[in-house]
């Protein structure tokens, strides 16, 4: 009897365990899938825009978006004027918050 109660114990942990893994995700700012599809929509414009410039180093640049509309650009471009050019595209874009920009300038050898 000790030995089933064991194992049914045993079982139930072992199925009850990925879900409470899930549930102590505490990822806040993906919380509603709403939210993770405005961040989506906001990233996907800002990236459309600066496709629209047709420079090349802007192309390597990359786009996250929270869930309060605060941007974050990350990558390398080859100018200051380009990487400046992508904080005033992010800035114009329609529900974009802030702008956090971590981009490098990297010029060609």
């Amino acid at each position: 009897m000790k030995i089933t109660m064991v194992s049914s114990c045993f079982v139930l942990a072992a199925v009850l365990a990925p879900a409470a893994a899930f549930a102590g995700d505490s990822d806040s700012d993906r919380a509603h899938p709403l939210t993770f599809i405005a961040d989506s929509a906001i990233t996907t414009k800002v990236k459309a825009k600066l496709a629209d410039e047709h420079m090349g180093s802007l192309a390597h640049v990359g786009v996250d978006t929270d869930a309060k509309g605060a941007v974050v650009l990350s990558g390398s471009v080859r100018s200051q004027k380009e990487a400046d050019k992508a904080v005033s595209i992010a800035r114009a874009t329609e529900g974009v918050t802030s702008v956090t920009s971590t981009l490098q300038v990297k010029k060609d050898d």
